[in-house]
């Protein structure tokens, strides 16, 4: 689609997106899950199709049954004859789509033939991996009489549902990695369905077949094809039914983990724990290793405390404060007022942007060199909060620069193309800056204007041209870094994204140039589009930061947060009282 093309279809496509199943949140509502099963909500005995139903008719009805994945799609095989039930492969594809139409064919007395045509919106490949996806699939479906009943005699491989039904009877929920250092939690997105006693299985058995392939070159996973679970996941006391519903906790008897040392065993029940934790399934977590527990001092099982500091809902930016942009320089954030930072990003006042580490002790700002072109006209600087700072880059142009999870390397796009990665040696304070291979974001488009690390520094959030990508962060064996399998997120976005930055780990907060629905968030999956409250904004929204609880926004006239807690009928932006008529732009760690 050509730019003039997508912005002529900001109307329709954001009409498109805010109503429909995938980003249907009225816009003082909070961003939360959509489609979750309540316990039981999975029938166990599907209901037959209807006697003497019309051939179009049972064709409808085939497709709304196989919104249910249950034994195999068991609801839906009954629409089928006993051939066809034999050869259909149902698992080879999920195609949802935002509209089916039903195109007739030749039709008998005792055959019919029907064309199912889909507007695609997203495929569920093997494993529950969500990808966005457009475009119209055809799938030719022949029906034939049996015993006076239509059947369906012959369609082809996989899945078509409708995204409504599909958000109905799949759950988005997520499974945590490990990150290249050991010390924080990924999330993997998948959407599982089910009842709420097989969802604890699923998801452990989802953990040991391992992450998404997009995502398995940054990640480790303690959870090798090594390891199996011995016999069934139980409820603490042993009792095999309501498994991960109400209280009672799970517990997991594990083979293949005599060769895994304690920390690895750790890491292991992180694993497990917070997959558990975060889909709603109650501890204690009782984890053994051929029926002794994986770790002796706890015999009656873990909890999210136990394992608090991989915590993957942790915000540690809340732990350094908020900080902005006035007047050039970079200040720190009062209830009441502000003040300059004591370093030299305090006493400046040519900043064009800044970013702080994760801990606050370095700061890397993009200044105005105040040179005539063709010169350079900014540069990027690195230093410490407190004390001075060098240039490490220069270009026409510098995105907002981010650090990695290291606190020890910042990250900026110069020209809109060259991606570096600037490492400062703890040892002795010196900056190395090294090129990061870009190839497959800049094969997209011509320019990078925003690019913004995950907290786990495993994605990268980027606006190439407008639009909205995310991509995995590969370290290299020679210790270089690339960027690989950039993923467009934000097909109904409507109008070309501004800025963006990371809320959680799987969602990004993205401002777009429109003035309607300034401010969307987005999953890394592309699968939800949720319009964000837009009441107190003056547009235009010109930058945001957020945290994991709340997000920061600066429009015409000041800085503005939301908190992602307030009662959805309380939920709008207020302008923070520390930059109360102050013309700012907020920062944030990381």
């Amino acid at each position: 689609m050509t730019r003039s093309r997508r912005i002529s279809l900001t109307g329709v496509l954001l009409v498109m997106a805010l109503s429909t199943g995938c980003a249907s949140l009225p816009e003082s509502s909070s961003p939360q899950a959509i489609g979750s099963l309540t316990a039981g909500a999975a029938s166990t005995t599907p209901p037959p199709p209807a006697a003497g139903r019309e051939p179009d008719l049972l064709l409808r009805d085939f497709v709304t049954a196989s919104a249910s994945s249950a034994n195999r799609h068991q609801a839906a095989r009954q629409f089928l004859t006993s051939a066809a039930s034999s050869s259909w492969d149902d698992g080879a594809k999920t195609v949802i789509a935002d509209k089916i139409d039903l195109l007739t064919g030749p039709r008998t007395d005792t055959e019919a033939q029907f064309t199912l045509r889909s507007n695609t919106v997203g495929l569920l490949a093997p494993g529950g991996d969500y990808q966005a996806g457009a475009g119209t699939v055809d799938s030719n479906i022949r029906m034939v009489q049996v015993d006076g009943e239509w059947r369906i005699d012959e369609l082809p491989p996989g899945v078509v549902v409708d995204r409504s039904q599909f958000f109905s009877a799949y759950q988005r929920k997520s499974l945590f990695f490990v990150d290249p250092l050991g010390a924080a939690l990924v999330p993997d997105v998948r959407w599982v369905s089910g009842g709420a006693d097989q969802m604890a299985n699923q998801l452990v058995q989802l953990l040991i077949d391992g992450p998404k392939p997009t995502l398995a070159p940054a990640v480790s996973n303690e959870l090798t094809k090594d390891v199996g679970i011995r016999g069934p996941i139980t409820k603490a006391d042993g009792r095999t039914t309501q498994v991960g519903i109400g209280t009672g906790g799970v517990k997991i008897d594990f083979g293949g983990l005599q060769a895994v040392d304690a920390k690895n065993r750790e890491l292991l029940a992180a694993q497990v724990v917070w997959t558990l934790a975060s889909a709603d399934i109650s501890g204690p977590y009782v984890l053994l290793a051929d029926g002794q527990p994986i770790d002796t001092d706890k015999p009656d099982g873990w909890t999210t405390a136990d394992v608090g500091s991989l915590d993957p809902l942790a915000s540690p930016e809340t732990d350094v404060g908020l900080h902005a942009l006035v007047n050039g320089r970079l200040v720190s954030v009062g209830d009441s007022s502000t003040t300059p930072v004591p370093g030299y990003f305090g006493t400046v006042q040519n900043l064009r942007s800044a970013a702080l580490s994760t801990d606050g002790t370095l700061v890397a700002g993009v200044a105005d060199t105040g040179r005539p072109a063709p010169e350079p006209s900014s540069t990027l600087m690195i230093g410490g909060y407190d004390s001075g700072a060098f240039p490490v880059a220069e270009g026409q142009s510098i995105t907002r620069p981010t650090w990695g999870v290291d606190n020890n390397a910042a990250w900026a796009v110069i020209d809109g193309i060259n991606v570096i990665r600037a490492s400062r040696d703890p040892a002795n304070g010196q900056v190395s800056v090294l090129p990061v291979d870009a190839g497959a974001v800049t094969a997209l488009g011509s320019r990078i204007t925003d690019l913004r690390l995950s907290r786990d520094g495993v994605r990268a959030a980027m606006i190439v041209d407008g639009l909205v990508y995310v991509a995995t962060v590969v370290r290299q064996a020679n210790g270089t870094y690339s960027l690989v399998s950039p993923k467009a997120v934000a097909n109904g976005l409507g109008s070309d994204a501004l800025a963006l930055d990371w809320s959680t780990g799987d969602a990004v907060v993205v401002v777009r140039i429109a003035t309607d629905v300034p401010v969307v968030q987005v999953t890394t999956d592309g699968s939800r589009l949720d319009a964000l409250p837009s009441r107190n904004l003056t547009a235009p929204v010109l930058s945001v930061d957020a945290t994991t609880t709340t997000e920061y926004v600066a429009d015409s006239r000041a800085v503005f947060q939301l908190n992602n807690n307030d009662p959805a009928g309380d939920r709008y932006w207020r302008e923070v009282s520390g930059l109360a008529g102050v013309k700012a732009t907020p920062v944030l760690p990381g």
